[in-house]
């Protein structure tokens, strides 16, 4: 099974719906080894002490902790991003890990830049996974985009708007 180190970004987004099915976040823990930083759930119990749709999430990820394996890093000091990236970066290399999931749109570059042999991929990337494994409908990847779009205010992003359409063509 692969390794996928996983950013609370992403996370976030997959809890955004993972009440409902399909659940996109039970897809991914039954594919990849997840593995996630302890940073990383230092932000999701942030997130989740707020009463909002994103706090829900976070709060849904959270009841799943012993789906995933949860390890310690040291942070880059360097490193230009917040601590959940750095340590889940930093993870993804140290692991060797094939994938890394993050949904920090604007700072896909830069992330991508720090890791060494680690494919970066989005909650975006990640359905479409599942739509070619035949593990999601392609009319069940749309309606959860649209969720999760719908909830993360993805609307205006161009990356998103373009996997939108590819799904649309599929």
């Amino acid at each position: 099974m692969s390794i996928l180190v996983a950013d609370a970004s992403a996370l976030v987004s997959l809890g955004i719906v993972a009440e409902g099915d399909p659940d996109p976040l039970a897809l991914c823990l039954y594919r990849y080894e997840v593995v996630v930083p302890t940073a990383v759930i230092d932000e999701l119990r942030d997130i989740a002490s707020y009463d909002d749709e994103h706090g829900r999430a976070a709060s849904a990820v959270l009841d799943r902790t012993d789906e995933f394996e949860t390890r310690s890093v040291d942070l880059d000091a360097e490193f230009p991003l917040d601590d959940g990236e750095n340590a889940a970066a930093t993870l993804a290399n140290d692991l060797d890990a094939a994938l890394f999931l993050c949904d920090e749109f604007n700072q896909l570059g830069l992330i991508h830049a720090s890791l060494a042999d680690t494919r970066l991929v989005t909650t975006l990337t990640l359905l479409s996974v599942l739509v070619r494994s035949g593990q999601l409908s392609t009319t069940a990847a749309r309606q959860l985009l649209d969720e999760i779009g719908d909830a993360r205010s993805w609307d205006a992003n161009s990356y998103v708007q373009r996997a939108r359409s590819l799904l649309e063509e599929s």
